[in-house]
């Protein structure tokens, strides 16, 4: 129960902490509407519980243990951050997505999803991060990719919840944000953050 309640504090504290994910959904709920940020938040989110039952498997070591395996995570992540923050920048949307064919929505839905998951699952530090954090939590002679996969489940739970409060509280600003000035002046102070942490992932080390 100690390790329980500790984990459930240190992973709420590390939820809220502002970052890639929070810009992430946030734009796309003020620029997309709370449908698309609710499709990119379900991606970030998966992406947790994916590193989780891939720690638990063992396969988080592997970037711990291989500076190669996670140069070459690294970079691919910083280049997907920065082809985002640069398209961003470059072609900055001047109107919201709603009211479109339902044909196109259901490809944005599947869009913004996938932008959600990969940005997650692109970051090796993330991996590191469980294959670090995750393991102090669990119980002597327990099975280690049942409570890491456990873990990831109720990091994924708390990551829904905050995002649905940052999603429901953008809605009502909705009005304002969605304004084309506004958008475009968002998609490229967006573009300005994925960028700064392509840089950042790029620079980091294990």
């Amino acid at each position: 129960m100690t390790l329980l309640i500790s984990f459930l504090f240190a992973i709420t504290i590390l939820t809220l902490t502002p970052g890639f994910d929070t810009a992430l959904v946030l734009r796309t709920a003020a620029a997309q509407g709370w449908q698309r940020a609710s499709a990119t938040a379900f991606g970030v989110t998966l992406g947790c519980l994916a590193w989780g039952v891939m720690v638990g498997l063992g396969l988080g070591a592997l970037l711990l243990a291989s500076e190669m395996a996670y140069n070459l995570l690294k970079w691919i992540g910083a280049v997907y951050l920065l082809w985002l923050g640069v398209k961003l920048l470059l072609n900055p949307r001047t109107q919201a997505l709603e009211g479109q064919p339902s044909a196109t929505k259901e490809q944005g839905f599947f869009a913004c999803f996938v932008r959600g998951l990969l940005g997650n699952m692109l970051n090796p530090k993330v991996g590191v991060f469980y294959v670090t954090f995750l393991p102090q939590f669990i119980p002597a002679g327990a099975s280690v990719p049942l409570w890491c996969t456990l873990m990831a489940l109720t990091h994924m739970a708390i990551g829904l919840v905050w995002n649905a409060v940052l999603i429901g509280g953008s809605h009502y600003f909705a009005a304002h944000l969605r304004r084309p000035a506004v958008i475009k002046v968002m998609d490229r102070l967006t573009g300005c953050v994925f960028i700064g942490f392509a840089a950042k992932l790029a620079l980091s080390r294990r």
